[in-house]
């Protein structure tokens, strides 16, 4: 498989966004391949168009299968597996979301309420108990926000992003009243 040099960029892009995204270069290279191939993509065909090894497209695979961003698809009469998106760009941004969740925001909000939970000996730890409640209220914020707009479809998360600067607006508008 040879990429035209347009798509061939996206790709490449996609490997150097990878490191952004939780994953390693080969891995990002792999999700933008699969994303722009309309037709499922055997490991051969993976390793051909990137130029890498297939071992290297094997490893990456089960990355992707354990973020749940790959399915693999079956042809009848062919013996070869090939792999595709696991849902629309939504469906894989949620994946990677809920994902990256897991691995990053839980273990450091399970680290804050053991830190926060324990009595300060010291003025310098209740002051940087503090700092951690509100590291820990954020990260609680953040986490039961981003919840809430992965139950939205696609369609009212769109919606809701083309509100925008409204939303603030509004918000300005609320405080301007109560103010008064």
């Amino acid at each position: 498989m040879i990429l035209s040099q347009k798509l061939e960029n996206f790709v490449l892009h996609c490997g150097e966004m990878g490191s952004r995204w939780g994953f390693n270069r080969t891995i990002g290279q792999m999700v933008g391949l699969l994303v722009i191939s309309e037709q499922p993509l055997s490991a051969n065909e993976i390793a051909e168009a990137l130029r890498v090894s297939r071992g290297n497209v094997s490893m990456g695979i089960k990355e992707l299968q354990s973020w749940q961003l790959v399915k693999v698809i079956h042809v009848p009469g062919d013996r070869k597996e090939y792999y595709a998106p696991n849902g629309s760009i939504w469906d894989l941004a949620n994946k990677v979301f809920e994902e990256r969740r897991k691995r990053e925001i839980d273990p450091t909000l399970t680290l804050l309420r053991d830190s926060i939970i324990e009595p300060a000996e010291s003025n310098e730890e209740a002051y940087a108990q503090e700092q951690m409640q509100q590291i820990h209220d954020l990260l609680e914020t953040v986490t039961k926000w981003s919840a809430e707009l992965q139950r939205l479809s696609p369609e009212q998360l769109q919606t809701l992003m083309k509100l925008g600067s409204s939303v603030s607006k509004v918000i300005d508008l609320k405080d301007k009243l109560l103010k008064k």
